[in-house]
């Protein structure tokens, strides 16, 4: 959804009220701040596997499977019966995959995601059992679609590259870095991430909030996976941009923080654009009131990028990120478990399905960092294992589940 068209004026008072307003909120146009350019900074060298998951969270993953430990085993079992990790699957690379509003027309988009996320899933297995087929599978899927894509067309095209590039880095990750085999076509591999993917996304997007933070989520993988640091400080720029606009905190002020260059100039806008939410609390962020799985990719992203980061050694989990991510996995995760919803939220009802989203941050925030989550615990451990929303989450019980590394 794009902005709101600015609402015609009525008259001198409210003209005056809007520039009042705009000025009362006084970091309302403001990114979040020079910090943010402390930690957008690219490392000197990048970590390899080093995408939302390192190679010591794989090697205490891998040593709990092995052992038959809980939750660490259930949830590998569950990946190893899910449709991904199939060695009989037969990748559906097109050249145009081309994907409308809500995947409509859906010409090659679930083929798209789906293949992606099984090399992700493949890659795991490769890494956890170090059964060779697998990294020849994660490898045969990467190099059909790297031989064949071209471009993504239609509406939904800036999100479908971000769900799909979400999930290829990863994979090519952990095969480039841990398998000890050949990977012939992993430069090809690299060149489609470069010029089919990441031109799509590094430019950002006006829609609703979950839709760039998807995107800068793939174009900070794919920055890494190319060791490519101008394109990894501009992606992470405006994730924290986005970010500060996406969940509230109360220090921003009476009212969100925005992206400049929507324009939400007005309180009437900024209430139209979160949804006709009109009364802001930490947590709450601008797709809540729209429905709670949207809400979930945007969480998702945030602690993906989060993560991704620590790993390459800025930690935004210190940040206003961490700070904003914690509070919004809390506030959602209390709905998502049945509390009332009061009349002041979403008009009194809201639409639930967060999704397998919690186990990063809540991971990060209450294991590593000692915030008390009671909210977000409850719901991560009562989801456990938490499998795949089959668009860019995957396996987070296995791979970040109490998991010190």
């Amino acid at each position: 959804m794009s902005s709101a068209a600015t609402p015609r004026p009525r008259g001198s008072r409210v003209v005056l009220l809007a520039a009042l307003t705009a000025a009362l909120a006084g970091t309302l146009l403001v990114g979040p701040g020079p910090a943010a350019s402390r930690a957008e900074a690219a490392p000197a060298a990048f970590t390899h596997p080093g995408v939302t998951v390192s190679e010591g969270q794989l090697d205490f993953t891998r040593a709990k499977v092995q052992a038959g430990a809980q939750p660490w085993k259930g949830a590998f079992d569950q990946m190893m019966r899910s449709r991904y990790a199939d060695l009989n699957r037969a990748p559906k690379p097109r050249a145009v995959v081309e994907c409308g509003s809500y995947s409509n027309p859906n010409l090659g988009c679930t083929d798209e995601r789906e293949d992606a996320i099984a090399a992700y899933t493949n890659a795991l297995v490769w890494y956890m059992t170090r059964d060779e087929r697998y990294a020849r599978k994660a490898i045969e899927l990467m190099d059909a679609w790297s031989a064949v894509i071209r471009d993504h067309t239609n509406s939904n095209a800036p999100l479908q590259t971000g769900w799909a590039g979400s999930s290829w880095p990863k994979a090519a990750e952990i095969i480039k870095y841990t398998y000890t085999g050949s990977w012939a076509n992993s430069g090809r591999f690299a060149t489609m991430l470069r010029n089919v993917y990441l031109p799509e996304i590094i430019n950002g997007s006006n829609s609703n909030g979950n839709w760039e933070l998807t995107m800068m989520e793939a174009a900070v993988g794919i920055s890494v996976f190319l060791e490519d640091k101008a394109s990894y400080d501009k992606a992470m720029g405006k994730f924290r941009t986005r970010t500060a606009a996406y969940v509230y905190l109360e220090s921003d002020g009476a009212l969100p923080k925005t992206v400049p260059s929507q324009n939400l100039n007005t309180r009437d806008k900024i209430v139209n654009y979160w949804q006709g939410q009109s009364t802001f609390v930490n947590g709450l962020t601008q797709e809540t009131c729209r429905d709670f799985t949207h809400t979930g990719y945007g969480i998702s992203s945030i602690a993906h990028v989060a993560e991704t980061s620590r790993i390459q050694g800025q930690d935004l989990y210190g940040t206003d990120v961490g700070e904003r991510l914690r509070h919004t996995l809390g506030f959602q995760a209390k709905y998502e478990q049945g509390a009332a919803v009061p009349g002041w939220l979403c008009g009194g009802s809201v639409h639930l399905g967060l999704g397998p989203v919690t186990e990063v941050g809540y991971n990060a925030l209450h294991n590593r960092l000692g915030h008390a989550m009671d909210n977000t615990q409850a719901l991560t451990e009562r989801t456990r294992p938490s499998g795949s929303n089959n668009l860019f989450v995957a396996w987070e019980t296995l791979t970040h589940g109490d998991n010190p590394a």
